[in-house]
């Protein structure tokens, strides 16, 4: 899998469902704008008929949300 970022390069996928060239991006709880992404991201999959994937992204975006620790958005020095 191919992050966005090269420090998320330790994230593997130990069961190999993900391709190796398929790029993916983390959201951490800590960014404070990851919930609102999350929570319209939620409201894409609701208009595109995608209520289960909906309801887990919701869920999500809500745990994100009441995460303590909030910052902006950065990247590290070396990157």
């Amino acid at each position: 899998m191919i992050h966005a970022r090269e420090d998320y390069n330790r994230i593997q996928d130990p069961a190999g469902k993900i391709p190796a060239d398929e790029p993916v991006f983390l959201l951490r709880a800590q960014d404070q704008l990851a919930c609102m992404a999350v929570a319209y991201y939620a409201s894409l999959c609701e208009q595109a008929q995608s209520p289960a994937i909906a309801a887990k992204a919701r869920g999500h975006a809500d745990l994100m949300a009441a995460w303590p620790k909030k910052k902006l958005p950065d990247l590290p020095e070396n990157l």
